[in-house]
């Protein structure tokens, strides 16, 4: 149970940080050259398309357990 939180905690963080990330390289990193802040803004977009991904994977993790509990099949 407290591995499923944590594994939500994680994913939520790291999404979050993928955004903020983004809105640093894009408004604060002036000075920096274009490639690079194309390439930063590539990683914070990674970052937000992974979470993304493991949020997917945790949804169908738990509701496939729902699905087996509520069949009587146990999970």
């Amino acid at each position: 149970m407290w591995q499923r939180r944590l594994d939500w905690a994680a994913t939520v963080f790291v999404g979050v940080f993928g955004v903020l990330w983004i809105g640093v390289v894009t408004f604060a990193a002036f000075d920096a050259s274009m490639w690079s802040r194309i390439g930063q803004a590539l990683f914070g977009a990674f970052l937000v398309g992974w979470s993304l991904h493991k949020a997917g994977l945790l949804l169908r993790r738990t509701l496939s357990k729902v699905t087996a509990w509520h069949r009587g099949i146990g999970a």
